[in-house]
């Protein structure tokens, strides 16, 4: 088990007091009886969560973020460039929490604090996409379009129904699109209705991937989907079954990476962790065990 001197508790200012204090008192207790000097700061906004974060990395060895997939894509974002980064731990706080449960932590408030406290890191790698970083997943085409299609308010009324609704009416006007790109030196060319760059496993609470695929493994996993057809997402679906032989696979193709470079398609919104990204071109490479994170089972 290993303990921490010096740890700040980042807390996501878009939940209510009432709230808030609900959810710290779950965690709390837990935290500060193994943590000897832990400091909570709730933030306003984007701006003042970023700013923290990358202020504090130097001075801490381990930042506490309570919050859901967007919150922790902008504080990995924030410390990912530093030469001398804290371990990460994540208290699960929004709509689909797919960082934790990549990480094996419970989603559960209570359980994911005494996962902290009991202090179990791993060496996490970290996607990279030009001077952005992603921790799950590098998307364009499909994916985006979804992300792009969501209605806020439905969001806050349904939480993860949204995402699937959003999903089935973008699938309904989804198209191939020609792409063009290198991985590892290798020229590739096709069509996909969706490309997938995975460094971890989950998307939108569903498992897309088996334990082949791991955030510790050194290498990127690109899937490419062909057709926007049923066979196409049961294929996606399989990827996950321990007896799929990924060769039989006739609409999704999966191909390993370090580096891969997109030459097309130009212009299309791309989708890191959930957060949309309006250029597609450039370089996606993996930064193998670039984080230690808190990790559970």
């Amino acid at each position: 088990m290993q303990t921490f001197n010096r740890a700040i508790y980042l807390v996501n200012g878009n939940m209510d007091d009432a709230q808030i204090e609900q959810e710290l008192n779950q965690t709390l207790p837990k935290l500060a009886a193994s943590i000897k000097q832990l400091k909570i700061i709730q933030t306003n906004d984007l701006e003042e969560l970023v700013s923290c974060s990358r202020e504090a990395a130097e001075h801490i060895d381990l930042l506490i973020i309570h919050g859901g997939d967007g919150t922790i894509h902008q504080v990995i974002n924030s410390i990912a460039p530093l030469p001398k980064r804290p371990a990460v731990a994540i208290i699960p706080g929004g709509t689909c929490n797919d960082f934790s449960r990549m990480l094996g932590l419970p989603q559960n408030l209570k359980k994911a604090a005494a996962v902290i406290a009991d202090g179990k890191t791993a060496s996490i790698d970290l996607g990279q996409y030009e001077d952005s970083y992603f921790l799950n997943f590098w998307g364009v085409g499909l994916i985006a379009d979804a992300s792009n299609n969501i209605d806020e308010d439905q969001k806050a009324r349904l939480g993860v129904l949204s995402y699937f609704i959003s999903t089935m009416r973008t699938v309904n006007q989804a198209e191939p699109f020609a792409f063009e790109m290198e991985i590892d030196g290798a020229r590739l060319a096709g069509e996909a209705v969706m490309i997938l760059v995975m460094n971890g496993r989950f998307i939108g609470t569903r498992e897309f991937a088996g334990p082949d695929i791991r955030p510790d493994d050194g290498k990127l996993h690109v899937i490419f989907v062909k057709n926007s057809n049923l066979t196409s997402f049961k294929e996606l679906l399989q990827i996950k079954q321990d007896k799929t032989v990924l060769s039989d696979l006739t609409e999704v193709d999966i191909l390993e990476a370090e580096k891969i470079r997109f030459h097309s398609p130009a212009g299309k919104p791309i989708d890191m962790d959930g957060e949309v990204y309006r250029e597609t071109l450039g370089e996606v490479k993996i930064l193998p065990g670039h984080l230690d994170m808190i990790i559970g089972e």
